[in-house]
């Protein structure tokens, strides 16, 4: 069992969060990715976005990771404010990103290097996460030789190389089959048991969204802002089975009714 979320370090909150942006033609109207988005996450909790295509929910993860400036509202994490790319968020993309002329371990530890790790506890935490993330085996190779879910895998190792708090995820399984984006939740919540990482992911499948996550977040059409919250009292550890139990058919019908209502009031 869990202890008190209350008491993790990874609290991330969105106070009245609005990001628009300006077009090159100044008498064109800006277009307003988010307004009035506001949401608050408890360290070790996971939390899922999902909403309609367009409603900025990538835009919300790249406000929290620092690189994006709100035009109003702001990000804290433990009550610091964000402002600027912060050592304790990770963020994964839904495309992995990796230097192609770097190998996986590289790759992996590139973070560590312009943190001026030394060499020898660049490779105590490479180890570590090598075996995180099930890629002992492959340290050696470059992005090109590897599976595309391979692939990913390094990528979420790159973000937890300096041991981020929080760590967003933007669709990482998206481009993966059925079957290996499966594995791949499961995997994902292993590895957050053992780190007890802060996470928010973004995703538009209902069933990862209720496999993983303690609280799915419905998001209106752009501009986003949070519309509906539908938590998950599933217990944990957490396996396929929680698909086909009458809690996620119930998670899955009041999502799938606050999206409808949501394009409705849209």
């Amino acid at each position: 069992m869990r202890g008190p979320r209350a008491a993790r370090p990874g609290r991330l909150v969105a106070d009245d969060i609005r990001v628009a942006f300006r077009p090159p033609n100044r008498g064109a109207a800006p277009t307003v990715a988010l307004d009035g988005l506001s949401l608050d996450v408890s360290g070790g909790e996971i939390v899922a976005l999902i909403g309609p295509n367009g409603c900025g929910k990538s835009t919300f993860l790249r406000v929290a990771a620092g690189l994006l400036a709100p035009e109003r509202g702001r990000i804290t994490l433990d009550d610091r404010a964000i402002t600027e790319p912060d050592d304790r968020i990770g963020l994964v993309f839904q495309e992995p990103r990796l230097l192609p002329w770097r190998s996986v371990a590289r790759n992996i530890t590139y973070p560590l290097e312009l943190a001026g790790w030394s060499p020898e506890r660049r490779a105590a935490r490479l180890a570590e996460l090598l075996h995180a993330v099930g890629l002992e085996d492959a340290a050696g190779l470059r992005p090109v030789q590897m599976s595309g879910g391979m692939r990913q895998r390094a990528a979420i190792a790159r973000a937890l190389a300096l041991a981020p708090d929080v760590l967003l995820l933007d669709e990482p399984f998206s481009s993966l089959d059925a079957l290996t984006r499966e594995r791949f939740n499961l995997d994902l919540l292993r590895l957050q048991e053992s780190m007890g990482t802060t996470i928010v992911i973004v995703t538009h499948s209902i069933p990862e969204a209720i496999l993983v996550a303690d609280r799915v977040l419905v998001l209106t059409p752009r501009p986003g802002r949070v519309a509906a919250e539908v938590r998950i009292d599933a217990p944990r550890p957490r396996s396929l089975e929680l698909l086909d139990e009458a809690l996620a058919s119930r998670a899955a019908a009041e999502i799938r009714a606050n999206l409808a209502l949501t394009e409705q009031v849209a």
